[in-house]
């Protein structure tokens, strides 16, 4: 469906070397290439590596990375040390001399066009941004546990996007609902794009194991269609306050969303399809996820894809 595609286009940044997949390099890699060929492409974003292992990634890559003229690039989104980290400024290095020997197709093309680092000082973030080449995108992960508005105000002012994790290998570290809330109105209040991972593996909120072990602990997991319907509502209801969103994020019933060619409604809220695709561009950008093939399935089970 039109609001489906809206939504989820190019929405998941496979994200296989974290918990709890935790993927060698090389599976990640195996993993990347077939989603990149399959019939599900268009869900894809970019892979996750970690800045210290873009040297392993290009071993791995080597023979796997496109060569041919006109080839689209694979796109990575690099993890950075903290904001006012010192090896910050190293790491910066190395990815800008990656970028330059992968723009070259005999090398196999791949470009570092994202980075994601936490931050937790407005004078840090700036600094950081700063180091950064302009023409990648940085995402600042936030602390969830506190008002985020200041410091998405200086995201917002370095020109920079926003990240909330949204879950994690342990029941402890999944956000209330009202802390997710609360960070969407204020990035929808202030238009600071955001992207948010971890524990988004599955569309609609519910209890879920949190690892892949054989006896894993459960925890009530955010969906990942919730954040994104919420934060669709939030940009286009100006009068929404954060409060108002905690119904579409604690919806567990997917008949609280009724998804159709031209839209969804949700909640008593009515979204067009143009709206949604509005929402993915400018606002809710991409989730990390270290599965790529759990949020599909769960999709084809809801009969959505």
């Amino acid at each position: 469906m039109q609001s489906v595609r809206a939504l989820t286009t190019g929405l998941i940044d496979y994200a296989g070397l974290f918990p709890p997949s935790n993927v060698s390099m090389a599976e990640a890699v195996r993993n990347y290439a077939s989603y990149r060929a399959s019939g599900d492409a268009w869900m894809l974003a970019r892979l996750v590596v970690p800045t210290a292992r873009l040297d392993e990634f290009e071993a791995e890559a080597r023979e796997r990375l496109p060569t041919g003229a006109g080839a689209e690039p694979w796109r990575i989104s690099a993890l950075l040390p903290p904001a006012g980290d010192p090896s910050l400024d190293d790491a910066v290095e190395q990815l800008v001399a990656f970028n330059g020997a992968h723009s070259d197709a005999t090398a196999g093309l791949a470009v570092v066009d994202a980075v994601e680092f936490r931050g937790e000082d407005a004078a840090a973030i700036e600094a950081s941004v700063d180091a950064v080449p302009a023409e990648i995108r940085c995402f600042v992960e936030l602390p969830g546990d506190r008002d985020p508005r200041g410091l998405i105000a200086a995201v917002k002012g370095a020109d920079a996007s926003a990240k909330i994790r949204c879950g994690g290998v342990s029941a402890d570290l999944i956000p209330p609902a009202a802390d997710v809330a609360r960070f969407i109105h204020a990035c929808a209040s202030s238009r600071t794009p955001f992207k948010a991972t971890a524990g988004l593996h599955h569309p609609l909120r519910a209890e879920q194991n949190l690892t892949y072990e054989s006896d894993p602990p459960r925890g009530v997991m955010h969906g990942f269609l919730n954040v994104l319907i919420a934060a669709a509502c939030a940009m286009h209801n100006d009068g929404l306050r954060a409060g108002d969103l905690l119904p579409i994020l604690e919806a567990s019933d997917a008949g609280a969303f009724g998804f159709g060619e031209t839209g969804v409604v949700a909640m008593g809220h009515e979204l067009s399809s143009e709206q949604l695709a509005a929402c993915r561009e400018h606002l809710f950008i991409s989730i990390g996820s270290c599965s790529f093939d759990e949020p599909r399935e769960d999709l084809r089970g809801l009969g959505l894809l």
